[in-house]
Order: structure tokens, then C-alpha cells, then sequence
């Protein structure tokens, strides 16, 4: 199912570096419109720095929340501002910190995790309908090749289907090799 003019192109075994950097921003302009349109349905309820902090929070359980700004790459205020908003949404809330009192831990609520499972859900399915349109020698490649790709960005692979459907990105990241 290569009809894609650029695959015809492509010759085997071609080391270019800039060729396959543009093959991976297409594909990433692939899945930034699936994850919009994944999340399009939600957007009342959470915006995407919002989602992104609820994906966290479902994947880790709970949370400190200057553990929770580190992992997001965001000032704890910004952190902060994004949490209070998730629970006038009912989607997140604070808990003592059983370990030490004077703390609060931030946590998805049962609302958070499955609005996070539902986009994944949606997510999941909308790739999958693109995958289906793959031979198997290309889906082979592909996932030979994304694997290979994800591990050299430290990526974690996603659970299998039927497991959790995160983490999603946005874990602690991995130490540089």
C-alpha cells in the first residue's frame, strides 16, 4: 500500500539523516492532529497542558506538586494555577501526604483517570484505523523502526492493549545514555 510519491523515492539503505528527520516531522504532524482530534472532545473540560498534567497524575498515582511542575517543565505557580483548575473541574485533589502531614499530594480523581483513558481510547483507535492501512511488511518496519526510535529518545514503550493505557510521554524523563 506504498502510494505515497516520497516512498517511492526512497532508496534502501539510504543513510540521510535530514531525510529521515523530515520523514519523522511528517509523521509527528501525523499524530499531533490525532491527539488533537483525540482530545478535541474533552476541551470543555481540560486544556492540553491540563491533559498533559492529568496523564502524570493517572500514570504516578499522586504527586508532590514541585515534583509534578519538575516533571511538566513548568514554574510550580504554573503548576500550581493548572492543578486548582482540575479540581474546580473534579478531576484532580489534594490529599495529606501520608508520610509526612504537613504535606498535600495531588492525584487524578476516577473522573481524571478515565477522561485520560477515554482520549487514549480515542487515540488508540484513530492510529490503529491508519495502521490497518499498512501491509504487514510496512507495519514489520514500522514498528522495528519506531522502536528503535523511541529508544534512542528514552521514550517507554505503551502498554500492551488491554493493559493501562498510559504512560503517555511526559514521565520522568530517563538519564542521557
Amino acid at each position: 500500500m506504498t502510494d505515497h510519491p516520497r516512498t517511492a523515492e526512497r532508496k534502501p539503505g539510504t543513510d540521510d539523516v535530514d531525510e529521515v528527520t523530515r520523514a519523522v516531522l511528517t509523521a509527528s504532524r501525523l499524530l499531533v492532529a490525532i491527539s488533537a482530534r483525540s482530545l478535541a472532545a474533552a476541551e470543555d473540560k481540560v486544556t492540553l497542558a491540563q491533559f498533559r498534567m492529568l496523564v502524570v497524575l493517572a500514570a504516578r498515582g499522586s504527586a508532590k506538586l514541585v515534583v509534578l511542575a519538575e516533571l511538566l517543565g513548568v514554574n510550580p505557580s504554573t503548576a500550581m494555577r493548572m492543578v486548582d483548575r482540575l479540581i474546580a473541574a473534579g478531576l484532580a485533589d489534594r490529599q495529606p501526604n501520608a508520610e509526612n502531614r504537613r504535606e498535600t499530594v495531588l492525584r487524578a480523581t476516577s473522573a481524571g483517570r478515565r477522561l485520560v483513558e477515554e482520549v487514549t481510547s480515542r487515540r488508540r483507535s484513530e492510529i490503529a484505523a491508519v495502521v490497518a492501512r499498512l501491509e504487514p511488511e510496512e507495519r514489520d518496519t514500522l514498528v522495528r523502526a519506531l522502536d528503535a526510535f523511541n529508544a534512542a529518545g528514552g521514550e517507554p514503550p505503551v502498554a500492551d492493549p488491554g493493559g493501562p493505557l498510559y504512560p503517555l510521554g511526559w514521565t520522568e524523563p530517563s538519564p542521557p545514555g
